[in-house]
C-alpha cells in the first residue's frame, strides 16, 4: 500500500462525459504512488485544489487533502496530461530514491540461465550486462554518477530505470498473454 502519491493531473470538474451535467461532476485527481509506482484515482477533500507534481498523503489515518483513494488505474485510462507527466515525476522519484536503485545495480541477479534482471532495462544487452557485473565485482556502485563513470558506454542510468518503470506501467502482459517481469512497480491484480 502506498503512503504518498504525486499528483499527475487534477480535474476540478471531474471527468467530462458526453451529456453529463457539470453540476453533478466531482473533482478527481490522477496520481502515482512513490513506493510501488501505483497509478491511482483520488478524490480530494471538499474545496481542496491540487497542483501537478504535488506530493499528498494517501496512507491510513488522517489525510489533509485527499478524501479517498478510489481505485488503481491502468496506464491507458490516465488522462493525456497524466501520461505526459509520468515521465517527469518518475525521474524525480528515481533521483530521490537513488540508494534503492543503486542497490538494484549492485544486487540484480539472474532470472533464468538465459536472462538476467539487468537485461530487462531498455537498451541493455549481454555486453552491457557483463560490463555492469564486472564493474560491481571490483567494488559496489556508490551512486548514479559512479555507474556512469565505471560503465562509460551505458546511457544515463536514471533514464534507464525510468524507461523500465514506464514499460511496466504501460503493459502488464505481452502479446502472447504471458505475464511480463516486474522489477519496480506493483504487480497488477490477478484475474481469476
Amino acid at each position: 500500500m502506498e503512503d504518498y502519491a504525486i499528483i499527475l493531473d487534477f480535474l476540478p470538474l471531474g471527468y467530462v462525459k458526453e451529456g453529463s451535467n457539470s453540476y453533478k461532476r466531482k473533482p478527481v485527481a490522477q496520481a502515482i504512488g512513490t513506493e510501488e509506482f501505483t497509478l491511482l484515482e483520488l478524490t480530494p477533500k471538499e474545496n481542496v485544489n491540487l497542483d501537478i507534481h504535488e506530493k499528498v498523503y494517501i496512507g491510513a489515518g488522517q489525510r489533509d487533502k485527499i478524501a479517498r483513494v478510489n481505485r488503481r488505474l491502468p496506464f491507458n485510462k490516465m488522462t493525456s496530461t497524466a501520461q505526459i507527466e509520468v515521465n517527469y515525476v518518475l525521474e524525480e522519484i528515481v533521483k530521490r530514491k537513488e540508494e534503492k536503485f543503486i542497490r538494484f545495480f549492485n544486487e540484480a541477479g539472474p532470472i533464468s540461465t538465459r536472462l538476467h534482471q539487468i537485461e530487462l532495462l531498455p537498451g541493455i544487452g549481454k555486453k552491457h550486462m557483463w560490463d555492469i557485473i564486472q564493474a560491481r565485482k571490483e567494488a559496489p556502485f556508490k551512486d548514479f554518477k559512479d555507474v556512469k563513470k565505471r560503465v562509460p558506454m551505458l546511457s544515463d542510468p536514471v533514464k534507464l530505470i525510468v524507461k523500465r518503470i514506464q514499460l511496466e506501467l504501460e503493459a502488464t502482459e505481452d502479446r502472447k498473454g504471458k505475464k511480463k517481469y516486474i522489477l519496480f512497480t506493483r504487480p497488477p491484480k490477478r484475474k481469476f
